[in-house]
């Protein structure tokens, strides 16, 4: 009987990782079909993102399917750059604080924050962004 009870925690931490993973594999799956409609596109925990023509569009993953779905045009936005605690970030290099974003400033002086997990990747999203916007990137 003692043998039973030790092994309980076990199986139980067993059932949270198993359902764990079945939350992520949805949300994957859901990304994996939103996706579909995007030249390019990234998902990470935080966030998703994704550009067909002029448009951005972002949101958040769930397990029922992408949230807070935002769009911008990108002959709006003047200006793009990483963030990182607050501070601009230029390179790899950078040391980059919790949380990153890649930030656009519109004409109008809106800023959009899109959460990314990874500075290379974010990086690599405003440079991709810079040869499809007039303006300013940092």
């Amino acid at each position: 009987m003692s043998h039973g009870l030790l092994w309980l925690p076990l199986l139980a931490v067993f059932i949270v990782l198993a359902w764990l993973g079945w939350v992520e594999y949805r949300k994957l799956e859901h990304y994996r079909q939103w996706a579909q409609q995007f030249e390019a596109s990234k998902y990470d925990i935080t966030a998703v993102l994704g550009q067909q023509g002029d448009r951005l569009t972002w949101g958040q993953p769930t397990r029922q399917g992408i949230v807070n779905l935002q769009t911008c045009n990108l002959a709006d936005i003047r200006s793009v750059w990483v963030e990182g605690g607050g501070q601009r970030l230029e390179t790899e290099a950078t040391p980059a604080k919790e949380p990153l974003h890649l930030v656009l400033q519109t004409c109008q002086g809106e800023c959009y924050r899109i959460s990314f997990t990874e500075l290379p990747l974010a990086l690599a999203w405003r440079d991709r962004l810079a040869g499809k916007i007039k303006g300013e990137f940092a």
